[in-house]
């Protein structure tokens, strides 16, 4: 039994290093929107541009690291424990979170293909609502998925 305890430690201990890290990462682009969406409207276009490619480069890394880093991790984790209940509803919040991809992505898309930042205001808001569902969603999955788990892992 010891040797399951070391084994789950060694194999799930370094996701909450992932997610921290993942985390990390989520409040520095929530700096980054924050600066963007408080810019004072008498920046150059030109330097407006420079910081919303900065925060663009920042949320396009964000979500490629929850899709192929940490949800992957966190499903593993579930199915380790085989938790069914977890997995079930892991799955409908991916549901939410996938569609949230999209919005965010369309969003950098539209802003790597134009100068014209006459929506920005509008669009940096309607991205502030969804970035709230898929936070909310993705909290949830680490709550299902790994901090349920975390007293069978220590």
């Amino acid at each position: 039994m010891l040797e399951n305890c070391k084994t789950a430690k060694e194999r799930w201990g370094g996701v909450s290093e992932i997610i921290d890290r993942w985390l990390e990462e989520r409040q520095q682009m929530l700096v980054q929107y924050c600066a963007l969406s408080g810019l004072d409207q008498d920046l150059s276009d030109l330097q407006r541009g420079e910081k919303l490619r900065s925060f663009c480069q920042i949320l396009v890394d964000y979500v490629s690291a929850g899709h192929f880093e940490v949800y992957d991790q966190l499903i593993k984790e579930g199915r380790e424990f085989d938790d069914a209940d977890a997995l079930q509803e892991a799955g409908k919040l991916y549901d939410v979170v996938d569609k949230t991809t999209e919005e965010l992505l369309d969003f950098n898309d539209k802003y790597l293909e134009t100068d014209d930042l006459a929506t920005l205001t509008e669009d940096l808001s309607q991205l502030g609502e969804v970035l709230e569902v898929r936070f909310s969603a993705e909290d949830r999955l680490i709550s299902v998925l790994h901090t349920s788990h975390k007293d069978l892992v220590n």
